[in-house]
């Protein structure tokens, strides 16, 4: 079995990432610090797969703690990377904090990829690379714009440092930019577990209707859209995941195009805000607390994807609507809920 480093193994889509891979024959190995995640997921993926995958706690801005990894398993066939912080709004607050994180990370990873020859690099990249585009939905050709926030341009830098570490090595990558993941496993055994408050749309409305938080905000109704809240492309986390081995498998096969290829991850269909809230709402039958405040900083207006290139190339096919993403979403806090409350969960 090819054996795959997983960063941020232990996050939303690490977590059902790993699961994905490990359900299609790959052997797996995570690097996790839990700055931003919890050991919960370890627990959560060996109830789905049987598997018990080795974490290491390791900080990828520690190079010779990354180094160590690689040197205890040298027959790393692939890597793919999601280890970054991720908030937009909290990335326009601390921009140091996520210059560091994201680009330090990054480069001791890529050192030590070039060091021992790591074919195969699948890098975790995002739709807010396109910034305000011109058209929606974009494609892979769309230009990317001046990055609307911190987080973003550390994505930008990502693709611009992988497509040049490609043309100078032997390694081959793939860019997956995909759009906004949410919803939890089938199983509800792994979800998203934000640390602190949540800085994403669904995790807001779930600990809004749990009782969590006293209610959420929905940042700005005036904008040039249907109903004048955010467009966006919301996506079930299981899809995003399968997407990941599916590139890794393309890059096995050896049938990317160039040296850098790029994917879109989405729907296709742009949703606002209200609309999922809304959606929630009937799933759930739970009326959301919410109030409408200002616009955040470093939201773009509206952005979907045009998915072409993915389904054609990687035979992506998309598995779940927005109905399941909510129903997963808020199966996953009842869960949670439960467990705080002492329940003993299979």
């Amino acid at each position: 079995m090819p054996k795959i480093l997983v960063t941020g193994g232990c996050g939303f889509i690490g977590s059902h990432t790993v699961v994905d891979l490990i359900e299609n024959g790959y052997d797996v190995i995570s690097i996790d610090n839990f700055s931003r995640s919890t050991n919960i997921a370890l627990a959560g993926i060996e109830k789905i797969t049987g598997k018990k995958i080795k974490n290491y706690k390791v900080d990828l801005k520690n190079f010779d703690e990354t180094l160590a990894v690689f040197q205890e398993n040298d027959d790393i066939d692939g890597i793919i990377h999601f280890a970054a912080y991720k908030a937009v709004g909290e990335s326009v607050e601390h921009p140091i904090r996520y210059y560091e994180n994201n680009m330090f990370g990054l480069i001791n990873l890529l050192r030590c990829v070039q060091e021992f020859g790591i074919p195969h690099f699948v890098f975790s990249s995002s739709c807010t690379v396109y910034g305000n585009p011109d058209t929606i939905p974009v494609t892979e050709l769309s230009p990317t714009k001046k990055a609307e926030s911190p987080y973003g341009a550390t994505k930008q830098m990502g693709e611009v440092i992988l497509r040049d570490f490609s043309n100078a090595t032997a390694t081959n990558t793939i860019l997956l930019r995909y759009f906004n993941p949410v919803g939890a496993h089938p199983s509800i055994h792994i979800g998203e577990l934000p640390v602190g408050k949540p800085m994403n749309l669904v995790p807001a409305i779930t600990q809004t209707a749990i009782g969590k938080l006293p209610k959420m905000f929905v940042h700005g109704n005036d904008y040039d859209t249907r109903d004048g809240s955010c467009v966006r492309d919301y996506i079930h986390v299981s899809d995003i995941a399968h997407a990941h081995t599916l590139a890794i498998q393309y890059l096995f096969d050896g049938k990317n195009e160039t040296s850098c290829d790029v994917f879109n991850l989405g729907t296709g269909n742009g949703v606002t805000v209200l609309e999922a809230i809304e959606t929630f709402e009937k799933v759930s039958g739970t009326k959301l607390n919410y109030e409408i405040g200002p616009r955040r900083a470093g939201d773009v207006v509206a952005i979907y994807a045009n998915n072409d290139a993915a389904v054609s190339k990687l035979g992506w096919h998309i598995r779940y609507g927005l109905t399941e993403m909510m129903e997963t979403a808020w199966k996953w806090e009842l869960r949670l809920k439960e467990e705080a409350n002492g329940a003993k969960l299979n």
